[in-house]
């Protein structure tokens, strides 16, 4: 369905599950499970079907960031972090949900890193999953020659310094493959909705120079940092400085050795039964 959250906005959101189920002789209501998928770009398919695993916990509601997927199209200046994370706020106002507990994977984790930094005090709970706080470059660079070879290190070199149509072919058949020791589902792959505009516009500018470390300090809730040891785009490095600035109590570092970038793509029991502690955890 398609939910306006401001005139001209629309987002794009799949619900799955009941927010309200029979307890005896009352309705229990479950917490509200908001994902934030990768990118730029790209679209909310990637978490379909392995998260309709916590359906029995959560309310889940998938989306697609403004101007992805199926949301509607919006001009290349809303194109921001600043955005997408009061989209958040703004999506929930729309469907009346409070305290959601929020998932950001990848692009997503810079989305909501940056809503954790805007909005501290609204999200219950939230999960950064294989994402990083900067660009990182030559940590990228390292990381994909030591698990893709050179061609893959400068490939990553090449579209993370100018990315565009001519550094993202060579990116796409070098390092791609490299994200995960699983091999890549080309199915899964087909049915994503992908904006190349928004990538390029997006890696080419504000991902350059962001620096979302500082925003954390203004954490209030529990946020569980999730990483994969053998991930070569959101580096183990990036996941243990973003939870080391995450104020004490709240910050949980929880990190994967056969996985690369989202531990669920590899390891998909270990990871939602994490999830799953987390999200019920009192």
């Amino acid at each position: 369905m398609l939910i306006t959250i401001e005139p001209g906005v629309r987002l794009f959101v799949d619900i799955e599950g009941p927010g309200f189920v029979p307890d005896g002789p009352r309705l229990r209501e479950k917490p509200t499970l908001i994902l934030l998928h990768g990118g730029p770009g790209y679209d909310h398919s990637s978490f379909k079907p392995l998260f309709s695993r916590l359906a029995d916990i959560a309310q889940i509601v998938y989306v697609d960031h403004r101007g992805h997927g199926r949301s509607s199209r919006r001009p290349a200046a809303e194109w921001t972090l600043d955005t997408f994370a009061d989209d958040v706020v703004r999506l929930c106002d729309a469907l009346g949900v409070e305290k959601p507990i929020v998932l950001g994977q990848s692009f997503g984790g810079f989305v909501a890193q940056r809503y954790l930094a805007r909005h501290p005090a609204h999200p219950a709970k939230v999960v950064l999953s294989s994402t990083s706080h900067h660009l990182g470059l030559e940590r990228k660079v390292e990381a994909f020659t030591r698990f893709g070879g050179p061609e893959a290190g400068a490939a990553a070199r090449a579209f993370w310094t100018k990315p565009c149509p001519e550094t993202w072919a060579p990116y796409n058949r070098h390092c791609r493959d490299v994200y995960n020791p699983t091999p890549g589902d080309p199915v899964a792959r087909a049915r994503t909705l992908m904006n190349e505009e928004i990538l390029f516009t997006s890696a080419s500018g504000e991902q350059q120079t962001m620096q979302l470390l500082p925003g954390l300090a203004r954490v209030q809730c529990p946020v569980l940092v999730m990483a994969g040891e053998l991930d070569p785009v959101t580096p183990l490095a990036d996941a243990q400085e973003i939870a080391a600035a995450i104020p004490q109590p709240w910050g949980r570092l929880v990190t994967f050795p056969r996985a690369g970038h989202g531990a669920w793509r590899d390891c998909p029991d270990e990871a939602m039964a994490l999830l799953r502690q987390f999200i019920t955890a009192a």
